[in-house]
């Protein structure tokens, strides 16, 4: 009946590469896209500037080569015309160099700047192929140079002309493709970057929805989801999700007033039948009417046990808690006090006759409605006396700004994989703990409803000899910070 809390999961986000079934999981949209921008970018702009490399170095190679070569065949061509002054004019500022070599490799004429080196390239054209072109790093005036070697004329004995100019330093190793490198990466960054925050603010509506979504339990299903202004897919998301939580807090308070309805409706009759069944009693005379009157009477109280049980689940999971500052402690041992007296507490149950030990901290306030934990405590009180062998111990003590409570029982205990389970309706385990021992099996599943309305947990774990049931409530804020100071 109804949904619980359990059934909607801890609303919690799983983080990038956190292992899931032994694999590693996907990482999130967020990083996906900003990686694939960022993989993109780099791609995409390695091949621009690869093409911006080749083109620019492509392109001055040939305005070096194509300069120094207008020089030499200027002055090839006054050469040729006998119109050659010596030494060769150039303009200010203007770094080529060129030389005249006749054939037994003497210079016999040069610019200022090139008279009295070395020959600047010992490269002699064939007459077969008067011009070449080429740049080298060894030549004798030293650095690397652009050469341009003119043969004047096709015959044995021409004169050959050498045009050298320096070669720019953005030409010389790779500092340009350094420095293309380095656009390549802060530009990939600035896109990454760029990527993260707007993929990011696209998301955050989705993560409103998400958080918000996580905080909904099956107590309270009158939250819902943040809606983003627009028609976008997000939008309309938000949408489609508040509209189904709409049809399932309709559809769940329908199932709860129905079993609040059907419950309440069977207390009449079942207390009619109890009267009648204890006027039957009264008046029997023989055992063999009166033992099955005193089982039906018996099962009667059972009944009305679970129908009770009913009635409270369903409170339990409409109502809000409007918490107000309670002394768990007080609570506790007024129980435990009325079990030693009458042997049976507030929830009804049978009789017991297995002492309570109790060990509690004094003053452990707590914000919480009286009836619910009243009700939490006794579910667990009947639960351990009605499996311990000798005692039942109970401790309350204040840990960590919570009040924890634990009873233990001698018992045969819950198995581990067990644990769990036991806090489902109307559960029923194939152990030593089963039926025969009495109880709706909803007594526990309304203490960790109880517990979860109060921000708090119930769990199990091993105890001396049997079960131990710890339940962890926040302190009151004030008791809280008591403890700190």
């Amino acid at each position: 009946m109804g949904i619980s809390d359990r059934d909607w999961g801890n609303g919690g986000r799983r983080e990038t590469g956190e292992v899931i079934g032994g694999t590693l999981s996907r990482p999130s949209i967020r990083v996906r896209d900003t990686a694939i921008a960022a993989l993109v970018a780099v791609v995409v702009l390695a091949v621009l500037v690869t093409g911006f490399d080749l083109a620019l170095r492509h392109r001055e190679r040939d305005y070096l080569l194509s300069d120094i070569r207008v020089r030499t065949q200027r002055v090839t061509a006054d050469l040729r015309q006998g119109t050659l002054r010596k030494p060769i004019p150039v303009e200010p500022g203007d770094p080529t160099l060129i030389q005249v070599v006749n054939a037994d490799r003497q210079v016999v004429n040069a610019t200022s700047t090139a008279a009295g080196r070395p020959l600047l390239s010992s490269v002699v054209p064939p007459p077969t192929a008067r011009l070449r072109s080429f740049i080298t790093c060894s030549a004798p005036v030293g650095g690397c140079v652009a050469i341009q070697v003119v043969r004047v004329t096709t015959g044995p004995g021409a004169m050959v002309v050498y045009g050298a100019r320096p070669v720019p330093a953005l030409l010389i190793g790779r500092r340009l493709e350094w420095v293309l490198a380095g656009f390549v990466v802060a530009v990939s960054a600035l896109i990454a970057w760029a990527t993260w925050r707007v993929v990011g603010g696209t998301l955050r509506p989705v993560e409103q929805i998400r958080a918000r979504f996580g905080e909904i339990t099956g107590s309270d299903l009158s939250m819902r989801v943040p809606e983003p202004t627009g028609e976008d897919e997000i939008a309309l998301l938000a949408r489609t999700v508040n509209s189904a939580l709409e049809r399932l807090e309709q559809s769940v308070r329908r199932q709860r007033q129905f079993t609040a309805d059907a419950a309440h409706e069977l207390r009449t009759p079942l207390a009619g039948l109890r009267v009648s069944l204890e006027e039957l009693a009264m008046s029997c005379d023989s055992p063999e009417t009166t033992v099955p009157v005193r089982e039906a009477l018996t099962a009667t109280g059972r009944l009305e046990t679970l129908v009770r049980d009913l009635l409270f689940l369903t409170r339990v999971g409409a109502d809000p808690v409007d918490g107000e500052p309670l002394d768990l402690s007080s609570l506790a041992a007024a129980e435990i006090r009325a079990r030693r007296t009458s042997g049976r507490g507030a929830t009804g149950g049978p009789p017991s006759e297995i002492p309570i030990q109790a060990e509690l901290s004094s003053q452990v306030q707590v914000l919480g409605e009286l009836g619910m934990l009243s009700r939490l405590l006794n579910s667990l009180l009947d639960n351990a006396q009605r499996y311990a062998a000798t005692i039942v111990t109970v401790t309350l003590t204040a840990q960590d700004g919570d009040a924890v409570l634990t009873v233990a029982d001698d018992g045969p205990g819950i198995p581990p994989a067990d644990r769990d389970r036991v806090f489902d309706r109307f559960v029923r385990l194939d152990t030593a703990r089963d039926r025969e021992a009495g109880g709706t099996g909803l007594g526990l599943a309304i203490a960790r409803d109880i517990a979860a309305l109060h921000q708090g947990t119930l769990q199990i774990r091993d105890g001396a000899r049997g079960a131990e049931f710890t339940l962890r409530i926040p302190l009151a804020p004030h008791r809280s910070d008591d403890q700190e100071q």
